[in-house]
Order: structure tokens, then sequence, then C-alpha cells
């Protein structure tokens, strides 16, 4: 098959979706608008973008978007049997239903959710069919329930590594700052170490009694790999207003390594187990020692194939193909 992979993809973590579908025999292009910038040619246009935004619910950002990637659509030599889009809600309505000139089917998958971000509402008609991780939204604006997925595997070179760090977590500065600060505390308190990294681009906070990192670039995926691969234990913590699962949690499941995550709608999945996932309250988090004493448990395959990567495509992709 002819699939075209069109993401917004800071980490590169999509490139497991296209990487997976190669291997399996399909034709596949990735076009990452992350690449396309746009820059305001002055400064009027600054202004005239926010009034574009304030009234007319209009971006000259997404418009932006819009138009390079027809562009290299229109550099398909045949029409797509695929053409699968993750955050289109960076690119605008009219660009999103003219994906389907080029298309046999389109398919627009969405790891935000509409109470943080509301713009998607306005693409979700331009797709032959929808997909979300927030199961709220499924049911609110008649989506198709997808999770992310597992993108990186335990192997044995990967249980060699010496664990350096009890639980690793790296995240962006925002509200969720105090909740970390918490955790951090708390895991002080029971003398289980930890490696917490939080990026902050404006470099207004430094390391301090806290324990936590602050960095101002971000790091690469590479990277972070590595930062899991030497901790026990993985640290999730969700955003307000949303409840579907963050890569993290996948990560723990590829890793096969425990994980203290303050998302209680973890536990309506059938991979959750109390030995291998602590839910605490992120105004009050209690991490009982005796937590880090069990080795962790593995699930059953049944189970784990549903989340990988392949799973994913089988249930996004070829689901329901020939609707």
């Amino acid at each position: 098959m002819n699939i075209t992979l069109i993401s917004l993809d800071n980490l590169g973590l999509n490139e497991y979706i296209s990487s997976s579908l190669i291997k399996q025999g399909h034709i596949v292009r990735h076009i990452n608008f992350r690449d396309y910038k746009y820059e305001y040619p002055s400064f009027f246009h600054r202004i005239y973008n926010f009034i574009l935004k304030a009234f007319f619910k209009k971006n000259l950002k997404t418009q932006h978007h819009g138009k390079e990637i027809l562009k290299e659509l229109q550099k398909n030599d045949q029409i797509q049997d695929i053409i699968l889009t993750i955050k289109g809600d960076f690119i605008d309505p009219q660009s999103i239903a003219k994906f389907k000139n080029y298309t046999k089917k389109s398919i627009g998958f969405f790891n935000d959710n509409i109470y943080r971000c509301p713009k998607i509402k306005r693409v979700i008609s331009g797709f032959d069919e929808a997909y979300s991780f927030e199961r709220e939204d499924c049911e609110n604006f008649k989506l198709n329930f997808a999770p992310n997925w597992i993108y990186t595997k335990n192997t044995s070179s990967r249980s060699e590594i010496t664990s350096e760090f009890g639980v690793f977590n790296i995240s962006t500065i925002d509200k969720r700052l105090s909740i970390l600060i918490r955790i951090a505390r708390e895991l002080k308190s029971k003398k289980i170490n930890f490696k917490f990294i939080v990026y902050d681009k404006s470099n207004k906070h430094k390391t301090g009694d806290d324990g936590i990192t602050y960095i101002n670039k971000h790091m690469p995926l590479h990277e972070v790999n590595e930062y899991t691969d030497r901790s026990n234990v993985l640290l999730d913590i969700h955003r307000k207003g949303q409840y579907g699962l963050t890569f993290r949690i996948f990560e723990s499941l590829g890793l096969e390594k425990k994980l203290i995550t303050t998302n209680p709608d973890i536990k309506n999945y059938d991979f959750y187990n109390p030995n291998n996932i602590l839910v605490v309250d992120e105004n009050n988090p209690f991490i009982p020692a005796s937590f880090f004493e069990n080795k962790y448990e593995k699930i059953p395959d049944s189970i784990y194939k549903k989340y990988t990567v392949e799973g994913w495509i089988e249930n996004v992709i070829f689901n329901n193909l020939n609707n």
C-alpha cells in the first residue's frame, strides 16, 4: 500500500509508525511539518494574525502548514491508499479537507484532548475517520478510541544496564511543577533517589534543594532513553483535565519498568497491575517504600501486543479499511 504520514513530530516518536509500516512492505512517506516554520513578514502580519485568531478562528501559521503540506502531497505520483495525520489541529481545516483529493482514505489521530486543545473540534469533520486517546472525547465527539503506543522494548542489553536512579521523570515546565516538587519531597523523605528533569525555555529556574534539574534546551529522545534505561521506576504526571495515557506510561510497559502516576484512569486499562503501577494523589502523594521491593510482573503477551506500535497500526490504519 501507498501510505503518507503527516505529523508534527518534535521528538521523533512518529518515525516508529513509518518504520514499522516499511518493515511490513508498504511504501511510506513521512511529511513532518515540524520543519515548516512560519515567520511573520512584518509586525503588521503579527497584528493581522491576532485579529484572525480572535475574531475569525483562523491562523496564519496553521494556514502555512496546510499550504506546505499540500505542495508535498502534489508530488506523489499516485493517489495514496491512506493518509494518516497526527496533530491535525495544527493545520487549517480547509487544507485538512483537501487531503481527501490525494487519498482513498484520510485518517486523523489526536493525542491531545479537546479540553486543552479546542482547535481539534474544527478539523474532525475533515477526516474520513478520526481517533483520539481521550475516552471522553471519543464519547462526546463520536471519535474512535486509540491510546498511544509502545515504541521501546526491553532487551538483554538494556537489562544489563545498572540502575542509577530510583525514579525518573522528564517534563516541560507548566502547572504540574508543584506536583513534581511534592513528589520529590516525598521520595526524599523515604530516602529514595530520583532524577527529575524539567525543560524551562525561559531559564528562570535553577537546580535547588528540591533536587530537580532544570534545562533550557530540548533533550534528544536518545538521551531521554538513556535515563529511562538507568532508572528503576518511571514517573508520569497527567495534565489537568486530560486522562489519555502519555508515552511515559507506554515506555514503562515496553521497558518492563514500574510506574508511578497521578492518572487514576489507568486503572481502567487491562494492563493495570497494582504491583507494577502505583497511582498517587497529586495533592498528597504517598509512596510506600514497599512498592520498590517487589519485581515487575510481566503482563500477558495477548495484552502487551495490543499496545505495541504494530497493534496501534492494526487498530488505526487497517481496521475498517474497506469502509
